[in-house]
């Protein structure tokens, strides 16, 4: 065989001498050599600027037309397009042999530089493989809560780490076997030296991989006090301004290892959130009286929702023969109850609020400190200054419109609240 490659060496070298009509000088070779090393780069050049025409406009073509999903994915993912970058260093590889001599420098150089690419495209033709199995099996209703995605993330480390130790071993001309072994050996003392750097460089791999953060979010994380915009994202270090203007940099791993709370989601989202509640008195929750019913319908929003509820309730007891003169007897209007539909009716009515995600007004267990009302809706609004500007200007409404339905504010007595009682009981 080695026989056979230089004798065909000596035959390109002298074709393209006799086509030049050049003489055998050193110098002359050396051109010759030349030439031969470019035509074979132009050669892979034609061949996968053909094969990727072939892929572009036939066979693109084909797949589009038919039924089957898979082959889609796998067109939209690059399968074929990262296969076809192999064809270049392929024919590089084959023929650099006819064109330079073996163990020159550059014969050494494309040699290794050919099995790199085709190494790297064939890792990046697996992984686009693997990314098209996962968009065809996550969608499937049978595969949804099962962890395919972090079989996916393994499966893409063990690739890229067996990717670079090959590669590494293709350059320095070394077993890949050994060169893991001495790698192995020299794992533990890197981890303990470099455990924070590592740690920080893997994470910062994983926030950059999975979107996690970006300059110019609004992120919290509790345990580092840290609540504001990042400003800088390294793999090493993240740094943040907090609301108070302080700037705190934190390790990225701390970001991918604790409880981290990103408001992407909120700003660029439809609305803010607002979940707040009020605690009503218990004791002041009444069955309405016709006297109480006819003074709530004067509010302009609540007029149609109480006569419609008042005949429906009336059209119950009537229907069961309910004895009328006792109130707990059949259905009744109470009003806590007409103050939740207000409730919901004036966030119907607010601009503020975004009427597309949930809104509601919900009880939440009564605890010996009073009946909590919820007030649970999303502001059009996310600005902080101008929010808490709605949020306050909603419950100082709601706060001043409950006297008006008979209910009280549940809260601890103050030193008035002991002066006025002990005004009482001395008179």
């Amino acid at each position: 065989m080695k026989e056979q490659t230089e004798f065909a060496l000596t035959f390109f070298n002298k074709l393209v001498l006799n086509l030049l009509n050049l003489s055998s000088s050193h110098f002359n070779q050396i051109l010759a050599q030349v030439i031969t090393v470019l035509c074979v780069f132009l050669f892979a050049y034609l061949c996968n600027w053909t094969i990727r025409y072939l892929l572009i406009h036939v066979v693109t073509r084909v797949v589009r037309a038919t039924k089957f999903k898979w082959d889609d994915v796998l067109l939209d993912h690059g399968v074929l397009i990262h296969l076809s970058k192999l064809v270049a260093p392929i024919i590089i590889y084959s023929f650099i042999p006819l064109s330079l001599p073996k163990e020159t420098f550059w014969y050494i150089v494309l040699e290794r530089f050919s099995l790199v690419y085709i190494m790297v495209n064939v890792a990046l033709s697996f992984n686009a493989f693997l990314q098209a199995v996962y968009e065809l099996y996550s969608n499937k209703e049978k595969y949804k809560n099962r962890p395919i995605k972090g079989l996916l993330q393994i499966i893409q480390i063990i690739l890229i780490i067996l990717t670079l130790v090959v590669s590494i071993a293709i350059i320095v001309h070394r077993s890949p076997v050994a060169l893991l072994t001495a790698m192995g050996a020299s794992a533990a003392i890197l981890m303990l030296l470099f455990k924070d750097s590592i740690l920080g460089f893997v994470a910062g791999i994983q926030l950059a991989a999975n979107d996690m953060v970006n300059v110019g979010d609004w992120i919290e994380l509790p345990s580092h006090g840290l609540n504001g915009t990042i400003l800088e994202v390294n793999l090493n270090t993240v740094k943040v301004q907090n609301w108070d203007n302080t700037i705190i940099t934190v390790p990225p791993y701390a970001l991918v290892s604790e409880g981290l709370i990103n408001w992407k989601g909120m700003t660029n989202g439809g609305g803010r959130r607002i979940k707040r509640h009020i605690t009503i008195d218990q004791s002041s929750v009444d069955f309405c009286t016709p006297e109480m019913l006819e003074r709530y319908s004067k509010i302009g929003i609540l007029k149609n929702y109480i006569e419609k509820t008042e005949k429906r309730l009336n059209e119950y007891n009537k229907k069961n023969e309910v004895d009328n003169t006792i109130l707990v007897n059949g259905r009744r209007q109470t009003n806590l109850g007409v103050f939740r539909a207000y409730l919901d009716s004036y966030l119907e009515h607010l601009p503020e609020v975004n009427h597309e995600m949930t809104c509601m007004v919900r009880q939440l267990q009564p605890t010996d400190e009073g009946l909590p009302i919820e007030l649970y809706f999303f502001s059009n609004i996310k600005d902080w200054v101008a929010y808490e500007k709605v949020q306050s200007d909603v419950f100082d409404h709601v706060l001043a419109v409950l006297p008006h339905f008979d209910l009280r504010i549940a809260q601890n007595p103050i030193g008035s609240d002991i002066r006025e009682g002990i005004k009482h009981l001395k008179n």
